[in-house]
């Protein structure tokens, strides 16, 4: 429990987290591996469109901007608080057409995304967590 209570303290997880914990239960156990595996192979594949997008001649900041929207979004319903934070800058700078403050973001999005995919995966390799703590950890965060 302390790793996990440790990644809401740090910021790199929200009370959506929480609420995802809560809708496992015995009839489905693998909910919240399988919500968080289908959210490491979209940010994977958002990340390379992004990265392809701000590489252009001419950059579509729309279709950049929709490729931040959704990664804002799937970020948000894990519960990735620090990766949906970097998307609300790196959409100021898409709205503001700054190559720079985009390409940092972008850097910033891939580097916060690492860190919370290992911080998960660690988690989820705890079968520990995954059988008994989930219904504690979301008791003690709720």
């Amino acid at each position: 429990v302390e790793h996990a209570t440790s990644l809401y303290r740090e910021g790199y997880l929200d009370d959506q987290f929480t609420q995802l914990l809560k809708l496992q239960d015995e009839s489905n156990p693998d909910f919240v591996v399988e919500v968080v595996s289908l959210f490491f192979k979209d940010s994977e594949k958002l990340l390379n469109n992004l990265a392809t997008a701000l590489e252009q001649e001419s950059i579509d900041y729309k279709q950049v901007d929709a490729h931040v929207h959704q990664f804002k979004g799937s970020s948000s319903s894990i519960g990735a608080q620090r990766v949906k934070n970097v998307c609300v800058v790196f959409r100021n700078y898409c709205d503001e057409k700054n190559l720079d403050g985009c390409l940092v973001c972008l850097e910033q999005a891939r580097n916060e995304y690492i860190l919370v995919r290992n911080k998960l995966e660690a988690l989820f390799n705890n079968s520990d967590f995954l059988v008994q703590e989930c219904k504690i950890l979301s008791g003690l965060i709720s």
